[in-house]
């Protein structure tokens, strides 16, 4: 290893209270390695985004599709749901218990969720409502979106316990009407 330029004092020592600053170069080891990342970077670059045409993006989007097929997303239909036997109100009794008691209470007169027994159902109380309601969350109003958590099986278990507890609505949401105001009637010309 060479001496070259070793020691080399600055001469800022006056612009900071005395420190002497030297300019000794970097190894050559050190500046050999620093170009050769150099080169390395450059040269993978143009490997990756124009000789292999390879993106994160193209990566991304292959994992996702592997990731579809290896888990497909199961859909709720009303068909799974219309089981009503007492079995099947057994296992959604089990799965409420488990899932929903801390918002909608073990008696389903609501807490912080809302009443699940009235008659005023905010996101309609048909069986295909509640299932797609629990399948779907409600984000707005901090109800999870519990499709991909539950799975079609449970959800379709505990729509029909919520549905056999409540009451039978068969219409839009009962309530919703009420709760909009009658329009005005347009004044007489």
């Amino acid at each position: 290893m060479s001496d070259k330029g070793r020691d080399e004092v600055m001469g800022h020592a006056e612009d900071n209270d005395g420190i002497e600053e030297y300019d000794n170069p970097l190894p050559d080891w050190w500046l050999g390695m620093f170009i050769f990342c150099i080169l390395w970077g450059i040269g993978y670059g143009i490997e990756y985004h124009f000789i292999t045409h390879r993106s994160q993006v193209a990566a991304y989007n292959e994992e996702m599709a592997q990731a579809a097929v290896q888990w497909p997303t199961p859909e709720v239909t009303v068909g799974q749901v219309a089981d009503l036997s007492p079995e099947t109100l057994t296992l959604g009794a089990d799965v409420y218990k488990t899932n929903c008691v801390s918002c909608h209470k073990a008696d389903l007169s609501g807490g912080i969720g809302p009443n699940l027994k009235d008659d005023t159902w905010i996101h309609g109380g048909t069986l295909e409502d509640i299932t797609r309601t629990i399948t779907e969350g409600v984000p707005d109003k901090g109800m999870l979106t519990w499709g991909p958590i539950l799975g079609p099986e449970k959800i379709s278990q505990v729509a029909a316990y919520v549905y056999s507890e409540g009451p039978k609505l068969t219409g839009p949401a009962k309530g919703a009407a009420e709760a909009t105001p009658p329009a005005t009637p347009a004044p007489p010309p």
